[in-house]
């Protein structure tokens, strides 16, 4: 008889080996190598309501991806839940088998003891009671974060201010987004002082006539985040253009500089930020800080990671972590890391995006690589977003070697450590920074 696998992966989930593993996996204190998560008092989504500003069940899936794929219901004028709820309720029914409305799942579940597929309107508005009670103060954040999702330390990556480098919170650990520095090299270019490298040379005092200038601008905000503890970079520039850098001599980069927004031509922008993505590579190399760079389900037609290969092979020097397995082009992701030594693979967000890609994805990859070379991430922005990508991750990664020892492909006590290597000790050996960081006392 035909088995499909997703058939077999419920067999699979009811074996005492599937147990065993996950309880395993669970037991790590994960380390999270990306997140958006914001101080408490910035955190984003908070809405309207009779009781004043806050966090409700619509905030919650809100701050989550299934808008990306789903219509949600907007919050009401009056700012009540008894006038979203009979809107909201009915959005969720096209989606359901989507992995954008599914990882959510196990948040409801695990935190709030509400199956969210069968969810009454009477649990509905119990639920946006508590939550709403829960983000009175932090303290329901940080347990949620560090007991029940069981994350130690997090990389955060801070879009909404780049160029700052504060802990927020205990498992804080600073990411430099080198992305808008990346991307001008005219005052205008930058819509936020956050974001500015000239607003940045201004408070230092520093010129910023020419490209020299510029380039040691830059040299400062790296030696800024080396000392303020930050362990990587990241790139998120496969949202606004191609992957494909060429290699731009300095001279034609110092010609672009100072050109504003408003003479720039698409192909001189384009050569200023090719010199520019080049010229991180080597910075990431000089200063010790792995490159994080966003491939795969972005600007579609040019988020291909295999338009970086060049790049890779040119920067041998430059540890590069290519973002979201690739997807969809986890095969390629495979080889790339295969032939390149200075490849690490990151699966942050994949299990989010398709969670039976990503288990497919973790399968093939440990055939390809080693497996000290593979590393997750939450790639959220709230409570209830990263325990449900934790936890979605923790069961899609116990899906795959749970498989891999059951068809013999694996010993049961080599599937726990791979998953402890996932979780948590691969972070910490590409980022070795971070071994004097964790803050939890070893009887937690």
């Amino acid at each position: 008889m035909l088995v499909t696998s997703q058939a077999h992966s419920e067999v699979i989930k009811k074996t005492e080996l599937y147990s065993r593993l996950k309880r395993s996996i669970d037991a790590v204190p994960a380390i999270d190598t990306h997140d958006h998560l914001q101080a408490f008092s910035e955190l984003p989504n908070r809405v309207e309501t009779p009781e004043g500003m806050g966090m409700t069940l619509f905030s919650v899936w809100r701050g989550s991806y299934y808008g990306w794929i789903n219509p949600l219901s907007p919050w009401p004028g009056d700012g009540k839940f008894d006038t979203w709820w009979p809107l909201a309720q009915h959005n969720f029914d096209d989606a359901r088998a989507t992995s954008f409305y599914r990882y959510m799942l196990p948040a409801f579940r695990d935190l709030y003891g509400v199956d969210f597929d069968t969810i009454t309107a009477e649990q509905a508005a119990a639920v946006n009671r508590r939550i709403f009670d829960h983000y009175r103060t932090d303290e329901w954040l940080l347990e949620v974060i560090t007991k029940r999702a069981n994350i130690e330390l997090m990389l955060i990556d801070p879009f909404w201010n780049r160029l700052q480098f504060a802990r927020e919170y205990p498992f804080s650990v600073p990411v430099l987004n080198v992305t808008m520095l990346m991307g001008g090299g005219h005052p205008d270019q930058f819509d936020s002082a956050n974001d500015s490298p000239f607003a940045f040379s201004q408070r230092a005092d520093l010129p910023s006539e020419t490209l020299d200038d510029f380039l040691a601008i830059i040299d400062a905000i790296f030696a800024k985040a080396v000392e303020s503890d930050a362990v990587c970079l990241k790139s998120t520039q496969a949202y606004q253009r191609t992957l494909r850098y060429e290699q731009v001599p300095k001279t034609r980069a110092a010609e672009v500089y100072g050109t504003s927004p408003e003479q720039i031509t698409e192909s001189e922008q384009r050569d200023f930020e090719d010199y520019m993505f080049w010229h991180i590579c080597q910075l990431s190399a000089k200063y010790e800080l792995p490159f994080q760079v966003h491939t795969g389900q972005a600007r579609v037609q040019g988020s291909n990671l295999m338009l970086l290969v060049d790049t890779i092979a040119a920067n041998p020097q430059t540890k590069f972590i290519l973002f979201h397995g690739g997807y969809p082009w986890v095969g390629e992701m495979a080889v790339i890391a295969m032939r390149h030594k200075n490849v690490w693979i990151d699966s942050c967000w994949l299990p989010t995006l398709s969670y039976t890609m990503a288990k497919r994805s973790y399968q093939e990859w440990l055939e390809a690589v080693p497996s000290d070379r593979i590393m997750w991430g939450a790639d959220t922005v709230n409570a209830e977003g990263i325990y449900a990508a934790t936890e979605f991750t923790r069961q899609c990664l116990t899906d795959a070697l749970a498989e891999k020892v059951q068809r013999g492909e694996l010993r049961e006590d080599h599937a726990q450590r791979i998953g402890r290597q996932i979780m948590r000790d691969n972070a910490l050996k590409l980022f070795p920074k971070m071994n004097r960081m964790p803050w939890r006392s070893a009887s937690e």
